[in-house]
């Protein structure tokens, strides 16, 4: 890569600064900006089970963490992250709660309502995957993006109205079936899986948005990021925070 490629995602080799992202509200803690790197972890208990979610839950505050991470693959455990908020209420503990949201659309409203954040794959979020290749059209393309904008638009006016934020996570491991039709396995369809739905949230004047995209691949992971980092100075009024990597895919 040359100087002026390097240049473009580090001013100085030798003085590195920190990427410019506007605040974002996670319940009390603010995220991006200024502010600190912030530690967030997930639990390893079955969501359904109250007492044991609390208990790691605190667990895991007491160790230093921010920010308490919960799976909700339905809407039982979406619906029990109320009760979870609520214990831990009880027993003096106020940090935000994230609701980790699998396929099931409606589940992410309902934790939309109870916690402090959602998290949704857009690759299993609005598509099914198949893994078929399909030869889109422009005029079939664009037929999809639509669908997607009906199926996604109801959570993000949701969480509009009730001040929740939403972290927009890019899998490489689970990239749709149509994202991969037209951009392959790469770390640009990473990027544009992620923007399609960003794209919903601004036109929605929403943007209470943490971006994060993971791949087992660590230099694919690398690259989405920085090109990544290229569409929000496209889009800089977009309070954009990048999130962390982990390597186990979902």
């Amino acid at each position: 890569m040359s100087a002026d490629k390097n240049s473009h995602y580090c001013i100085d080799l030798l003085n590195r600064k920190r990427f410019p992202t506007q605040e974002v509200s996670i319940g009390n803690v603010k995220l991006g900006g200024k502010n600190p790197i912030r530690l967030q972890s997930m639990t390893t208990t079955d969501t359904m089970d109250t007492e044991k979610s609390v208990a790691q839950s605190i667990r895991m505050i007491e160790a230093g963490c921010e920010i308490v991470r919960l799976t909700a693959p339905s809407k039982k455990e979406a619906e029990n992250m109320g009760n979870i908020r609520q214990k831990l209420n009880e027993l003096g503990y106020d940090v935000p709660l994230v609701a980790d949201i699998h396929f099931t659309p409606n589940a992410a409203e309902v934790a939309a309502k109870l916690v402090e954040k959602v998290r949704v794959n857009p690759g299993n979020y609005a598509d099914k995957k198949k893994f078929e290749e399909i030869d889109y059209t422009d005029e079939s393309y664009e037929a999809e993006l639509v669908r997607i904008e009906e199926k996604f638009t109801p959570l993000v006016l949701l969480c509009k109205k009730e001040g929740t934020a939403m972290r927009i996570g890019t899998n490489h491991g689970s990239l749709s079936d149509r994202i991969l039709s037209r951009y392959g396995d790469t770390p640009e369809g990473m990027v544009e899986s992620a923007m399609e739905f960003i794209r919903i949230c601004e036109k929605n004047d929403y943007h209470e948005l943490v971006i994060s995209m993971k791949a087992s691949n660590t230099l694919v992971m690398v690259q989405a990021y920085r090109l990544g980092s290229r569409n929000a100075e496209k889009w800089p009024f977009l309070p954009i925070a990048f999130g962390s990597y982990r390597s186990r895919r979902r």
